[in-house]
């Protein structure tokens, strides 16, 4: 099973609602995050380590976390080590 379908199915069993947004590559990601986090309110929004570790992602990186700010401003931003601790991630802002 993919590691992402892990962090849905942990998700799922702890009896939350959850979206997974994989923000491509390209000139529309930032836009392509803030559609998602506009359908609905979100309790936690967990960005994962493909985003922020790479060194030469950090101005990625920081526009996901201000537009997470931006549009979900009551969401709790946590950070998952990898895709099978997302749940555990959220656990500790939820």
């Amino acid at each position: 099973m993919p590691a992402i379908d892990v962090a849905a199915a942990k998700i799922a069993e702890k009896g939350w609602l959850g979206d997974i947004c994989n923000i491509a590559t390209g000139r529309r990601r930032i836009a392509t995050l803030e559609k998602q986090l506009a359908t609905t309110t979100y309790d936690c929004v967990v960005v994962g380590g493909g985003l922020r570790l790479p060194p030469k992602g950090m101005l990625m990186f920081e526009k996901v976390v201000n537009s997470i700010h931006k549009t979900a401003p009551g969401a709790a931003i946590a950070f998952n080590t990898r895709p099978e601790d997302t749940a555990e991630a959220a656990d500790r802002w939820v």
